[in-house]
């Protein structure tokens, strides 16, 4: 399965943007999904899951913050981020719970202050 994340930009302190992630195979139905980014020069974070009957889980950082969700019909998943800080700035990635799943591009984040 190739998973494709896009949406990313540079936005402003306070800004919202939403991520997408289309998978190239029917994996959602089946796997917990996440949201995981990687700011430079640190390890990979996973930022949110989600659960093929909707329940979602958050890492403390972002909670309030942004949303979680999923289309099994298109196979895509979707992160929601409101009132964004800097410290959000980072490469984004989706995968499944246990990572394993190759990884794809990322999509870039930036927000600046």
């Amino acid at each position: 399965v190739q998973l494709q994340a896009s949406g990313g930009g540079l936005v402003q302190a306070g800004g919202s943007l939403r991520l997408s992630c289309v998978a190239s195979g029917n994996i959602f139905s089946r796997n917990v999904m996440g949201w995981y980014r990687q700011a430079a020069g640190k390890g990979r974070e996973l930022v949110a899951l989600i659960s093929n009957v909707g329940s979602t889980t958050y890492v403390d950082s972002v909670k309030g913050r942004f949303t979680i969700s999923a289309d099994m019909t298109r196979n895509t998943v979707y992160l929601q981020m409101n009132n964004l800080v800097p410290e959000d700035t980072a490469v984004y990635y989706c995968n499944d719970w246990t990572a394993s799943q190759p990884w794809g591009q990322g999509t870039q984040l930036t927000v600046s202050s």
